[in-house]
């Protein structure tokens, strides 16, 4: 038997100061001498029975979570007879043993005055606020004094516990989502200790799920010391769930020993509490079951809260955690105000839960408040707090503020977790700082902690936004081969899922999909729309709706993001009246459309120029209980905008205002393009003047758009001072806005200056991308120096920079007005061998290049039209009747009659399109062309007879 004392977290420190003077205490016991708390230094002291002289310990101490950790060999057991003690005012007292095993014991406190009425099972009560307590391995009670003059303020010392039921170092893990396995709860608790043996607990009504509670048993060395750093993370965040984390004292072992031996005395009747704490018991196992089972229907979920008569601590510790998974901050912090009104003092835990509630709803300011708070009602914040913290700054890839906590908590002094670890590297793979997260890796090695999947995933994932496929696939192979056992799960795989997806390598992406099913891991509602959005965003539609197709017969009911995507793929292909299908198959699924669906659809409508319809979806959005946002109005300007009306689009920030929304930046860089595409730079300093005046945020995007108006408008002197004042501003130069003005100095032909922007670029340490070799390529074919164009397009393979669609138009497009269509059909095949697909912009290009000479050199163009014509009938590409009117010159110079040539460029024209009409269309205009010309000539000899005439006159007069 022992004693394991323990002191609160107190704000100074004089030491213990030990005594034999009084009697009646237990022999054999131990203290720490002159513990300083503040400093972290003393020695430990053992007082033998019946004397007063110690004999010194060259163990070492240390301070682990509020204690005193004596590494010395501790002596055999005191006993508690009679002997030589120093504690005062305790005579008569019964103390109350506990059972120790390494570093824990039952509670047991103590007061340097005597307490009256004493009741408590745990021991004495309070203690002197003055003094300072530590908490010593295998020991009895201590005594302190008073400081001279310092008030008596009785104070609880609580003591830690043991583990006197039998097994060491098992803790107990309550909110445990249902759904989770024992690999996953061994793989996190690993970064404490070893962990010998994971117990869930499983559901009465479904074996697949567990009850929300487990016990984890340590092995090792040293199992309680493992416990115990396990212990400290009480509140941490889990798959979403922050965990509830105790040390399992065997309390609720006795108590069930103690209820049955009550039980078999009393003859069999077993002992009740009164009724009423029965029914609030009940509901509140009701209300928890509610979560449970149903946590989507919210209405249920607070009728069964208030059905709790009096709801205790926990129960609105869980409606709190609760509303935090929503997102509902403001739910969460009524329920947090209400559970303070009726007298419940919130600790670290409900805290937690209330700064998980802001992290989530993406609302750091207030999420640190809650925290600043905590402290100021002496609620100390504990490890899983700062884990909530830097988890919330990571999800919106603040890595500044969360390595302000991260190193906050280290500052603490609690001993490093690779939980804390894993969130400040997601932060930092967020912001994209991969070299920092790697850093960040190796110190957490080097600390010797052990990575846990979701660290692996993580940093998966941040290659994957970096598109770095070899980093990814080495720490993919890393987990496989992990000597802990981990295996790759279908998050695991849907970060190789996401990489492929984004680099454009479908096959790749597919051979995953089939290795995952190999490993028997189904697919599920994220994967298939990770393979769907890699389809779109090659253009493949049909792949993607099969997809779709193959997720419904899967029996994976689709989500709306599912549906956001294929509506998106319809609409960038302007397939409308798909995309408008879709929107009526989401409803009858039961999915509610948002405004991301609705928006891609007016942006879709708009970019057909049908302006009517997109305006009408915007009137079904807002009838269907959709409020349009910011983003919604911006796109219906921006359609505005292409069609020519800018003063409808100007009035569109009224229209925002009116219905509550406020415009934001990019509302009125809109409008500043738009002006810019009209000529009236002007008014697009105007609204970038508003910009100011609304206190909004001038960034780089802003001055960006001021720049393109400068340039649409050929006002180069003019672009080059907003880039003068953007630098003075604080904003650098960066490769958005050197393309800018690439593109100016292209507009304008000037080769030079292009020339001398991309030596600025090099000199800056910027190297140039697709855009500004592109548009220096546009430059050179301006200006006629094609020598220079082809010199641009070799030198931007050599660095790697593969040329892309637009920058075959635009040499093609040089070509053909140098008049060299056989140039751009060599430009075309070679397009086709490095595997990219021309789309009608390109055709239109290439056939204008060949039309157009057609007349000089029939023979040489032929094949070309030929060919090219065959392959936009096989995409099924048909031109419009501008296009055919327009190509019909060529065909009429090259060929009097209707020849090979026609007929082959017939076959892609408009189905409406009637020759017979164009024929006697052009017969009609030759008339009306010929009589107006017969008019001409008749009042020509008219005018020519009347001055011939008064010529006569004139004469007859003379």
């Amino acid at each position: 038997m022992g004693y394991h004392l323990v002191y609160p977290p107190i704000d100074s420190g004089s030491g213990i100061r030990c005594s034999a003077s009084t009697p009646s205490f237990p022999a054999g016991f131990w203290c720490n001498k002159h513990w300083d708390v503040q400093a972290g230094s003393g020695f430990c002291v053992r007082f033998p029975e019946g004397q007063e002289t110690a004999a010194t310990s060259s163990s070492s101490c240390r301070r682990v979570n509020h204690s005193v950790r004596c590494d010395a060999t501790p002596p055999p057991p005191p006993s508690l007879s009679s002997g030589t003690g120093v504690l005062q005012q305790l005579q008569g007292r019964q103390l109350q043993p506990c059972f120790s095993s390494s570093s824990n014991s039952y509670p047991v406190s103590f007061s340097s005055k005597p307490i009256q009425g004493f009741s408590s099972p745990h021991g004495l009560i309070g203690r002197n606020s003055s003094s300072s307590f530590s908490m010593l391995q295998e020991s009895a009670l201590v005594s302190t004094e008073t400081e001279a003059g310092a008030d008596d303020v009785t104070t609880p010392l609580a003591l830690t516990g043991s583990y006197p039921e039998g097994e060491l170092g098992k803790i107990f893990v309550g909110n445990l989502p249902y759904h989770i396995k024992n690999e996953a709860v061994r793989s996190f608790f690993t970064q404490f200790g070893p962990v010998r043996d994971v117990i869930c607990i499983r559901s009465y009504t479904d074996p697949e799920k567990n009850r929300g509670f487990c016990f984890v048993f340590f092995g090792g060395p040293d199992p309680n010391a493992a416990a115990m750093r396990a212990a400290e993370f009480d509140g941490v965040e889990f798959h979403g769930n922050p965990l509830r984390v105790k040390l399992d004292d065997g309390r609720r072992e006795r108590e069930r020993r103690e209820e049955r031996e009550r039980w078999v005395k009393s003859g069999g009747d077993r002992e009740f509490r009164s009724e009423w704490h029965q029914e609030r018991e009940e509901a509140s196992s009701r209300f928890r079951r509610v979560i449970e089972f149903g946590p989507h229907d919210t209405r249920n979920v607070v009728a069964a809260f208030g059905k709790i008569e009096k709801p205790k601590r926990g129960d609105y510790a869980l409606l709190v955690n609760y509303y935090g998974k929503k997102g509902d901050k403001h739910s969460a912090r009524s329920m947090f105000e209400r559970m303070r009104a009726t007298g419940i003092d919130p600790n670290v835990h409900v805290y937690t839960n209330l700064v998980h509630a802001y992290a989530m709803a993406q609302d750091m300011r207030g999420a640190t408040a809650c925290v600043e708070e905590m402290e100021a009602e002496g609620v100390a914040p504990n490890p899983a707090t700062h884990s909530v913290l830097i988890s919330g700054f990571a999800k919106l890839g603040n890595a500044e503020a969360a390595e302000h906590w991260f190193q906050r908590a280290k500052n603490k002094g609690w001993a490093p977790n690779a939980v804390l670890y894993h969130n400040i590297i997601n932060a930092y793979c967020k912001a994209g700082d991969m070299g920092k997260a790697e850093a960040l890796v190796a110190e957490m090695e080097a600390e010797g902690l052990e990575a846990i999947l979701g660290l692996y995933n993580t940093m998966m994932d941040g290659y994957a936004q970096c598109h770095d496929e070899s980093k990814c696939l080495h720490v993919f192979h890393k987990l496989q081969a992990s000597k802990y056992g981990m295996t790759p799960t279908i998050v695991t795989y849907g970060c190789l899922l996401h990489l492929y997806t984004k680099l454009g390598k479908m096959t790749k992406a597919l051979e995953v999909s089939k290795e995952m099913e190999a490993q028997g891991i189904a697919h599920n509602q994220k994967t298939f729309s990770m393979i769907m959005a890699g389809y779109v965003q090659l253009g493949d539609t049909g792949n993607a709706f099969s997809v779709f197709e193959d997720m419904a017969n899967a029996g994976i009911k689709p989500d709306v993001v599912t549906y956001n995507i294929l509506v998106n793929a319809f609409c960038r292909n302007r397939q409308m009246d798909r995309a408008m299908q879709l929107l009526v198959r989401m409803r009858e699924g039961g999915n509610v459309p948002t405004f991301q669906t609705y928006t891609t659809i007016i942006d879709g409508f708009m970019k057909i120029g049908d302006v009517p319809m997109a305006l009408e979806i915007v009137h079904d959005m807002k009838m269907g209980g959709c409020r349009p946002t910011a983003a919604t109005y911006n796109v219906v300007m921006n359609g505005l905008m292409r069609d020519g009306q800018m003063e409808r689009a100007a009035s569109i920030i009224d229209e925002m205002v009116l219905a509550g929304v406020v415009p934001n930046e990019r509302s009125y860089t809109t409008l500043m393009e738009g002006y810019a595409r009209v000529g009236e730079i002007g008014k697009s300093f105007q609204y970038f003047n508003r910009i100011k005046d609304e206190g909004l945020n001038v960034d780089v995007i802003s001055y960006g758009s001021l720049l393109k108006a400068c340039c649409k408008a050929g006002r180069m002197q003019n672009a080059i001072a907003v880039t003068k004042e953007m630098t003075s501003a604080g904003f650098p130069m960066n490769n958005f806005i050197y393309n800018i003005l690439l593109d100016g100095w292209a507009q304008r032909g000037d080769m030079w200056e292009a020339s001398d922007i991309m030596q600025q670029m090099r000199q800056q340490g910027f190297a140039p991308d697709i855009h500004s070799y592109t548009s220096f390529v546009n430059a050179c074919c301006k200006a006629g120096d094609m020598q220079k164009a082809m010199e641009t397009m070799e030198q931007m393979k050599q660095m790697g920079v593969q040329p892309n669609l637009r920058t075959y138009t635009t040499l093609i497009h040089g070509w053909a007005s140098a008049s060299y269509p056989e140039k751009a059909l060599a430009c075309y095949d070679e397009m086709k061998a490095a595997g990219l697909k021309p789309d009608k912009a390109l055709f239109h290009c290439i056939m204008t290049s060949l039309l157009s000479r057609a007349a000089v050199a029939r023979e040489t163009v032929f094949d070309g039209v030929l060919r090219v014509t065959s392959e936009m009938v096989d995409l099924g590409i048909c031109v419009d009747l501008a296009t055919v009117r327009h190509w019909q010159k060529y065909l009429v110079k090259a060929e009097r009659w209707s020849g090979d040539l026609t007929e082959a460029v017939e076959r892609i024209f408009p189905p409406d399109w009637n020759p017979e009409l164009e024929v006697r269309r052009k017969e009609d205009a030759a008339v009306s062309l010929e009589d107006s010309h017969i008019v001409d000539t008749q009042q020509e000899g008219h005018l020519q007879e009347e001055w011939v005439s008064e010529e006569d006159e004139a004469s007859m007069v003379n």
